[in-house]
């Protein structure tokens, strides 16, 4: 058994069974994959996957549980390897975020451009995508971190640590009615056309959760994953928005005015995340406290080493969040 056949099958069953995906991502030739494969297979003695002429159909029972063990072996060689780097230079590497819109294009910029000052040799990528891409992307050892609102908690693997709190503004513009509202309410917001996030992004549950708390059937007539877009949508006149507060810049936003909403709707906490069985470099504890100076070495380190989710929660329970 060699560690590459283990790396093919665990990167074939995440390419959806194409190996000829597999071998280009990898660099190499599909017969190479194949055959790799079928050696595997010859020597364990059981089928990983079934078969309808060359192509592969689905994975078997055994091998389902195969390559559940061929991907926390191939995260335990990762961080062998990460400790060899670890110690013989501490400022060189990289790290890996996977992040939505908003995070990446509001509240991290100021940490990455502190970061990078301190650790010029450490490369730096970012993945976007939604939640659960996210999550999965960190809970499959394909990046560092996951930094989101939602999702983060369907993947048992993933250590995850609280960062900041934040919640909503209704964005109109300067001459909106709900600009002359004594007093803000839900039912004055829900008698305009909505314009807001995709369900599943920052924190759109939660306010889906307050307008049916209060019976209320909003017309959400345009979603967007970028609070961009959004704003871009409220000028046309498409509806009233709703966004992060944190996305909101008066400087950039001219003609557009937030009406403070954190009355309306319950507060969102964003997390990073992490896989459990991650090394941690020097520098990537550098980078949780640059993003939640709460979060000393010391605290990551413990919540890395527990292993219930209670005692996990109590750790974290007396962590005083700061207001984003």
């Amino acid at each position: 058994m060699k560690l590459q056949q283990l790396r093919y099958i665990w990167e074939v069953a995440r390419h959806d069974l194409n190996v000829s995906a597999t071998a280009e991502w990898l660099y190499t030739s599909q017969p190479g994959v194949s055959k790799q494969i079928r050696m595997l297979e010859d020597e364990l003695g059981v089928q990983i996957f079934l078969r309808s002429g060359k192509q592969l159909t689905t994975i078997t029972p055994a091998g389902e549980a195969i390559i559940t063990l061929a991907g926390k072996i191939l995260g335990e060689v990762d961080n062998i390897k990460r400790i060899a780097r670890e110690f013989s230079d501490q400022k060189r590497g990289s790290l890996s975020i996977a992040t939505t819109h908003t995070q990446a294009r509001y509240v991290l910029p100021p940490v990455i451009k502190a970061f990078a000052a301190k650790y010029p040799e450490v490369s730096l990528h970012m993945h976007q995508g939604s939640p659960l891409q996210i999550a999965e992307l960190a809970s499959k050892h394909n990046v560092d971190f996951a930094i989101a609102t939602e999702a983060l908690e369907l993947f048992d693997n993933l250590i995850m640590l609280p960062c900041y709190r934040w919640n909503r503004s209704i964005i109109v513009p300067a001459d909106h009615p709900l600009c002359r509202e004594p007093v803000l309410t839900l039912e004055a917001v829900a008698a305009y056309p909505l314009v807001t996030y995709v369900f599943g992004f920052t924190g759109r549950s939660q306010l889906d959760d307050a307008f049916r708390t209060r019976g209320l059937s909003p017309r959400v007539v345009f979603t967007a994953t970028d609070a961009d877009v959004i704003k871009t949508y409220v000028r046309l006149g498409m509806g009233v928005g709703i966004v992060a507060s944190l996305a909101y810049e008066p400087a950039q936003d001219e003609g557009l005015v937030a009406l403070d909403a954190s009355h309306l709707f319950g507060w969102s906490v964003t997390k990073i995340g992490f896989s459990r069985n991650t090394l941690l470099r020097g520098y990537m504890y550098e980078f949780i406290r640059d993003f939640a100076p709460h979060l000393t070495r010391e605290l990551v380190e413990q919540a890395a080493a527990t292993d219930d989710k209670e005692a996990l929660e109590e750790l974290l329970r007396g962590i005083e969040l700061p207001d984003y």
